[in-house]
């Protein structure tokens, strides 16, 4: 990845296809699938989901390490506990995955994190400029950019707020499988070293030992 979240030299402000930055559930492929195809995640999560508009696989699926600190907080509609949010000002990075998507695809994946009806495209000239636009208030209505992978745009979503901001809220067990299913699936790390990472970040630290959350995951102990 190339770039930062602070200004960037590209001048075109419209693309028609970018990569989607997943840092939470969204790892995991399976429930990428509900938020393009609509319905209910068959792998957990009390939600249905209208779907995009173009409901596609992506064309392409990697694994990147986002510049940043991913941390716990707020309550999950879905899943309870604490839900995943990026820092993108916080030193350090965490395991990903990028989906190449078309620019409606991506707009349709936010509005729904969003609790927002899909079907109109988001503006990405602010965030394509300046890597960083707050739609609003909501908990993942500000836009980030991260960088760039093979000359398209690394798009994602966080809430306003930065880590310090929030106090940290312990994330539930069937929550961090998921997220441990994703970041094992994208990057093909064992089972310990994604327990590991997952109780360090703010939220789950103190909460989860490392122990606690393999055994949660698939394939741990």
């Amino acid at each position: 990845m190339t770039g930062s979240a602070a200004e960037f030299d590209e001048p075109s402000p419209v693309v028609s296809r970018l990569w989607y930055v997943a840092y939470g559930s969204n790892t995991h492929r399976a429930r990428l699938d509900a938020y393009l195809r609509g319905g209910r995640s068959a792998d957990g999560g009390d939600r249905t989901y209208p779907g995009c508009r173009d409901p596609r696989p992506p064309e392409r699926a990697v694994g990147v390490m986002l510049p940043g600190a991913l941390y716990f907080a707020t309550t999950s509609p879905v899943w309870g506990g604490g839900r995943a949010f990026y820092d993108p000002a916080v030193a350090g990075e965490i395991p990903a995955r990028a989906y190449l998507l078309t620019a409606g695809q991506f707009s349709d994946i936010a509005h729904q994190e969003m609790f927002r009806a899909p079907g109109t495209e988001l503006d990405l000239r602010r965030v394509l400029r300046h890597g960083r636009d707050r739609l609003g208030p909501g908990r993942y209505e500000t836009l980030v950019r991260a960088g760039t992978l093979d000359g398209l745009p690394l798009l994602t979503f966080t809430a306003p707020w930065g880590l310090h901001e929030v106090p940290p809220v312990a994330p539930t067990g069937p929550y961090l499988r998921q997220l441990g299913s994703g970041i094992a699936e994208a990057h093909g790390w064992p089972v310990a070293r994604v327990a590991r990472f997952l109780a360090s970040c703010p939220g789950a630290a103190g909460h989860w030992s490392a122990p606690e959350v393999e055994a949660v995951l698939p394939g741990g102990q």
